[in-house]
């Protein structure tokens, strides 16, 4: 068995390993990292050894930990990215490099359709119809798009929204509400097979699918992270919020995980506070006393203009795991109309939490 993980802002970490009787055997583990002293790499594989196969990461973790030298140093390498491989073997997880990636960039659309899109090529990505897809979005229309479980009135100053022309839909995932003006935001998705994150906890998979966009960013020049549990930060302040929705695939089998990210390029602040209601405990969590320092834009951080940006983006996604350009069928159009006329369209849906 064979598994991978990126460390977040470390390096790749490999492990091949056997399972006899229940127990990890042959454990092999490599990579790029950097270990000192060298005999460390052998104390990791011999803690790994007859590891009961259902060890989850913490007690692989553990064992690795005790088994190593005092001394030890390790560089873009911790003990738990280890136990995570070693689930991802186990779980015989995919890996980026498996998948002709497809990229889906197209004209302006409304915000209940892009709702509606989101759900759809995820469900196909799950069905075996769809390549795995990076969809960036872009937007027609402002809006404020409020999470699956998020109560509308706590959420939404409906005097605000209508003066600004804020058209409120709701999301099929979870997490907190988007503030969107079109030329001020960048928002991208990506439908990916669940075997990409097989052997992941769920708040490991919000690392693991932002590392690339991090690598993105460091190579404008900004030096971001992820912050637990679905944000991505630099020094300045927060630059972006992600989400997730898992779907099951036919029959019950294997699905896929739709990831999305909504990214500050440039932002109204005052604006936001008169459409969205940000409670008090909400910005105590972040640590800070005004909503408009929570957010710190890619405009004032880069100096570049959005679109290029965005080509940025793509152009480091490819380089890192290829993308080649695709479109949305006519048939995948068609069932988000419908899907914006029956589901995310309607106030049923946008008020089911009122």
């Amino acid at each position: 068995m064979h598994g991978e993980y990126k460390v977040p802002g470390g390096k790749l970490v490999v492990v091949d390993l056997d399972v006899e009787e229940g127990a990890l055997r042959n454990v092999r583990v490599a990579g790029d990292f950097f270990l000192e002293p060298d005999e460390a790499i052998l104390s990791i594989n011999r803690a790994l050894e007859g590891a009961p196969s259902s060890t989850d990461t913490a007690g692989l973790a553990a064992r690795i930990t005790a088994g190593l030298p005092e001394s030890t140093v390790m560089l873009g390498l911790t003990a738990e990215g280890v136990g995570i491989a070693v689930r991802r073997a186990l779980a015989h997880a995919t890996e980026w490099s498996d998948y002709d990636w497809q990229l889906v960039h197209t004209e302006a659309q409304a915000p209940a359709l892009h709702m509606a899109l989101d759900e759809v090529l995820t469900a196909e990505v799950a069905a075996g119809r769809r390549a795995p897809t990076l969809r960036v979005w872009e937007w027609a229309s402002p809006a404020v798009v409020i999470g699956s479980f998020q109560s509308l009135r706590n959420e939404v100053d409906p005097g605000g929204a209508t003066k600004h022309g804020m058209t409120v839909v709701r999301r099929i995932s979870g997490g907190g509400a988007m503030f969107v003006e079109p030329m001020s935001t960048i928002t991208y998705s990506l439908s990916v097979p669940e075997s990409l994150v097989s052997g992941l906890s769920f708040a490991d998979s919000y690392a693991y699918l932002d590392d690339w966009v991090l690598g993105a960013l460091g190579d404008m020049g900004i030096k971001a992270w992820y912050q637990p549990l679905n944000d991505i930060a630099t020094d300045a302040g927060k630059i972006a919020g992600a989400a997730q929705k898992r779907m099951v695939g036919p029959d019950g089998g294997p699905g896929a995980v739709l990831h999305h990210v909504t990214m500050s390029y440039d932002i109204d602040a005052d604006k936001m506070l008169e459409v969205l209601r940000i409670g008090k405990e909400k910005l105590s969590d972040k640590g800070t006393k005004s909503a408009k320092k929570r957010v710190d834009p890619l405009r004032r951080q880069t100096g570049l203009t959005r679109e290029a940006v965005i080509e940025r983006m793509i152009d480091s996604f490819r380089t890192r795991h290829g993308l080649t350009r695709g479109r949305v069928t006519d048939e995948e159009t068609a069932r988000a109309e419908e899907l914006v006329r029956t589901k995310f369209g309607t106030e049923e849906w946008t008020a089911r939490v009122p």
